[in-house]
């Protein structure tokens, strides 16, 4: 099987959803932060591994907490996903942080904050 069948990708996205549905309703684990989302996951073509990325909305200290907790509760997570997805392996995760989310909105700031500057320097000339 090819990296980016079209088998891979459905069940990429299978997983990535019953992942989401797993982290946001079934763990219970205070150091998981309520605002945890997977941004993707990448399963293997041989279905052993997966890698899951997790976007936390907060601080340095509760994305490594929230890792913390999720790597604790990785063998209930992996049960979990066994009983909902019927695939002849259920992966091995690995859970990767993410950057993307907390990158975007620090070159949106940005980009306002250079916006504003360029409009008084507008202002000033006139």
């Amino acid at each position: 099987m090819r990296k980016n069948s079209i088998k891979n990708i459905r069940i990429n996205e299978e997983v990535m959803r019953e992942l989401s549905n797993i982290i946001r309703g079934e763990i219970k684990d205070p150091r998981i932060h309520p605002m945890t989302s997977v941004v993707a996951v990448e399963v293997a073509p041989d279905l052993k591994t997966a890698k899951a990325y997790i976007s936390v909305l907060g601080d340095e200290e509760a994305q490594k907490k929230t890792l913390e907790g999720l790597r604790s509760a990785e063998g209930f997570i992996r049960r979990e996903l066994a009983r909902t997805i019927n695939l002849r392996n259920t992966p091995e995760i690995r859970f990767i942080p993410d950057q993307s989310i907390a990158y975007g909105m620090e070159m949106s700031q940005k980009i306002d904050a250079l916006t504003r500057q360029s409009k008084e320097e507008d202002d000033e000339a006139d």
